[in-house]
Order: C-alpha cells, then sequence, then structure tokens
C-alpha cells in the first residue's frame, strides 16, 4: 500500500475531519516553510535536551520513514539542526516531527525539509541518554505507534493508524471534493447555507 500516494495532497484538516478532529498536534509549527510531509511514523523517546537516541535511531532509519520524536515538550535546548537533517534525508527518511526544539531552521527552510517542532532556540543538545527508540510515543498529547502514517502541511500535523489508513484517505478525498464543490459554487455567487436552520431547529 502507498501511503504517500493515498495521502499526497489531502489536507490535515481533511484528515482530522475524516478521524472526529482528535487525531493531531495543536502546538507543533513547521520549520521548513511550505510543503507537505507524509511517511511512516519511527518513534524515538529522549530525555528532554539530550539527542543520543536520535543519533542511535538514524542508523535505523528506513526510506520513508519520519523521526517522530517526543522531547517531552523542553524547548530549553535544540534536539536537531543541520546536520542531524542532512544525515536524515541521505539515509532516506522524508522528515522530521519533534515534541521539542530544533535549531538551524534556515537550512530547513532553504532546503524544504520537512521539520515540525514546538520552538526553535540555538542552545545545542546533550549527548547522554537515556531513550527509547520504536516504542509508542506521545507528541503533543497523541500517541503515536511505529509504522503511524504522519501527514503534515502548514496547518500541524496528523496521524493515522496504518489498519485505518485506507478509510480515512478515502473519507479525506470524499470530503474534499464537496470543499471543491462549494467553493465553485461560491466563485458562482452561490452557498447553500440552509443546515444553519436545519441545525437551529433541532
Amino acid at each position: 500500500m502507498d501511503f504517500a500516494e493515498m495521502f499526497s495532497g489531502v489536507a490535515t484538516s481533511l484528515i482530522s475531519d475524516s478521524m472526529d478532529r482528535l487525531c493531531g498536534t495543536h502546538a507543533l509549527k513547521p520549520m521548513h516553510g511550505e510543503g507537505q510531509l507524509v511517511g511512516r511514523a519511527l518513534p524515538i523517546k529522549v530525555a528532554p535536551g539530550d539527542n543520543l537516541y536520535i543519533h542511535l535511531a538514524l542508523r535505523q532509519v528506513q526510506a520513508g520513514d519520519v523521526l517522530v520524536i517526543d522531547g517531552g515538550g523542553s524547548v530549553d535546548r535544540a534536539l536537531i539542526g543541520e546536520i542531524m537533517m542532512s544525515v536524515a534525508r541521505m539515509r532516506g527518511a522524508v522528515g522530521y516531527v519533534i515534541d521539542g526544539a530544533v535549531r538551524d531552521v534556515t537550512a530547513f527552510s532553504e532546503q524544504r525539509f520537512p521539520c515540525f517542532a514546538r520552538g526553535v532556540t540555538h542552545k545545542g543538545p546533550y549527548k547522554n541518554g537515556p531513550g527509547v527508540i520504536g516504542e509508542p510515543v506521545a507528541i503533543d498529547g497523541v500517541v503515536v505507534h511505529a509504522g503511524d502514517i504522519v501527514v503534515g502541511d502548514s496547518d500541524g500535523v496528523v496521524f493515522v493508524p496504518q489498519a485505518r489508513a485506507e478509510r480515512v484517505s478515502g473519507l479525506a478525498r470524499a470530503k474534499l471534493r464537496d470543499e471543491q464543490a462549494i467553493l465553485a459554487g461560491i466563485a458562482r455567487g452561490v452557498y447553500d447555507d440552509s443546515w444553519i436552520d436545519a441545525r437551529l431547529a433541532s
């Protein structure tokens, strides 16, 4: 199953709407400017401000992986920068999602390498551990498992379990078609808002 093709061009807002609006982050921001991220989650749990196990995970990364890093939400020290971005890209990863801080954001922006993080700081990390790779992590309050589908865009990041990917993709693409039809109607000067009356009457 080609998850990248399945979710390519599908906005995180539509995916979120198709999963009861309960599946994504709210505090993580894109550090790379514009551009969609789609890949498989490689979860990593690290001590706040320490990136030893991210370096170890970069030895294990597979093509199409997204390094999804639970840094405890700490923004005191950057967990990655341009060098680790470059290593990830060289080894086939397609992006980072970090509940923590990053640095060298100009490099992420210039190279358009997808990276979502809670904050930015110039302060570098420790390299002492401990850490865990491949076990479920909590990202901005959302539990993420290895192999979950990660989709990110300018609105944030959502996570889709593989077992639900086909259904969620279908629902999201149906919502996309509906929204395109509504916008086309608005462009013609037509907008049906009769649903408001039905809601008020219920």
